[in-house]
Parts: C-alpha cells; structure tokens; sequence
C-alpha cells in the first residue's frame, strides 16, 4: 500500500462504461482510502428510515432532486469523518459548478488538495462495449459478446435460458447516457482546470483494466502526491 504526502482529494470522472468503478476499487485498495459515493449516502439515509432519508424518499418520489444544498451537507459531514483524515476519492461528486464550488471552499479550509483524474473513452469503444452485453433472465449472468461471450452464442451456460439485452444496454438509450455525461461533466472538467487543480486525463478507450490503472499511478506518482516512485504491475511501493 503506498501512502499519499498530503491529504488528497481524488475526483474520479468517468462516462458510463469507462470502467470508473473498477479504477476506484484499485486506487482504494493502493491507498488505503476510502470512495465517498453520494449515491451510497443517500441510500443510506433511506434505508436507516432517518429524517434525512425519509425526505429525500418523498423527493424522489415526487420526481424532484435532491437540492445541492442538501447534497453539500452529507458531503461535508462524511469527509469529517476519521477514515478521511489522510484523503477520499469522491465518486458522483460534484455534479454541478455549484457543488464544485462549495467543494473547493470546503476542502480549501481544512487543507486538502483536490486533484481531478478523467478517464477518457472513445464513444464508439464505449456503445460496442454496452451494446455487447446480454444477460440471462433466469440466473443473472452477465456476458459480453466480445470479452466474455457464452459458449453458445445466445444461450446461458448455467441454465440453457436464452439471453436478453438489457433496457439500459439498447444503444439509443447509451447514446443519450453519453450525451447526459457530456452535458453535465465537461463544464466540470473545465472549471476544475481553470481554476489552477491539477486534471490528469488518463485513455481507458482500449487498455486492460490493469494497465489503465498503473497509468493513473504513473501520473499520480510522478505529481509527487505519493510516497513512491516505483510502478509495478499492481500497487506501487
């Protein structure tokens, strides 16, 4: 496990399919800190039944979101909290330039370093790869027809069901995913970058989920936040 010099926040980006989830699982374990998701602390909130969770129930409901202001909050009391001490990845957060704003104030006061990584992907890798999935209505099991394909094709090696596509898998529906993503994080990515924090983009289009990462070591490393400068092909130091 290799250690960071300063308290770091990691803002890790990443359009649907990107492999965001996995990087965050590696970069977790590399250094010892903990994802912050907001989606996880909301669900939380629900399903503890609190005041929190109980109005942030009747919101969704309503089809309404939940306010920044709200957000901020679980935010900040989540980030004061011990296993945070040394530096966190935030996942989901922020997603406007409000909440980005009131994140630089927020982590500017107690001295901790926000840091942007971006992990770029080819559109067209991204709807082969979504598109590709098919899943078995019976069992569950996922497969993909070119990185884990069944053993024949269109039929699930567990139970003989035949395979299906996902709602969320239709390639009208990725594209519109896409367009979201874009819409709500590109003006991020730029307001981080103009306002002097450090932006490492980091192409996830075609590599393995492993070399992907040893790139994100590589550039965090070499930007002299962690206490290594040695890359291996699993963690560092």
């Amino acid at each position: 496990m290799a250690g960071l010099k300063k308290p770091v926040a990691l803002v890790l980006f990443g359009s649907p399919g990107s492999g965001k989830g996995t990087q965050s699982k590696y970069i977790v374990e590399w250094l010892g800190i903990p994802q912050i998701s907001t989606g996880d602390i909301l669900r939380e909130h629900i399903r503890k039944g609190d005041a929190i969770g109980v109005s942030i129930a009747e919101l969704l409901r309503a089809g309404s979101l939940v306010s920044d202001e709200l957000v901020n909050e679980l935010v900040r009391a989540r980030i004061s909290e011990e296993d945070c001490r040394r530096g966190f990845i935030l996942d989901g957060y922020p997603r406007t330039t409000a909440q980005a704003e009131e994140t630089m104030r927020l982590l500017g006061s107690v001295g901790v370093e926000e840091v942007v990584i971006h992990l770029v992907v080819d559109y067209n890798v991204i709807i082969s790869r979504i598109t590709g999935r098919r899943v078995c209505p019976k069992c569950g099991t996922l497969y993909n027809a070119i990185s884990h394909p069944p053993k024949v094709d269109g039929i699930c090696d567990v139970d003989g069901a035949e395979l299906v596509i996902r709602e969320d898998d239709r390639e009208d529906v990725v594209r519109e995913r896409l367009a979201q993503y874009d819409r709500q994080t590109q003006p991020l990515i730029e307001f981080f970058g103009k306002s002097g924090h450090r932006v490492f983009r980091v192409d996830a289009s075609t590599a393995k989920p492993e070399a992907v990462f040893r790139e994100v070591q590589v550039k965090l490393v070499g930007s002299g936040l962690v206490e290594s400068g040695l890359v291996t092909s699993g963690l560092v130091g």
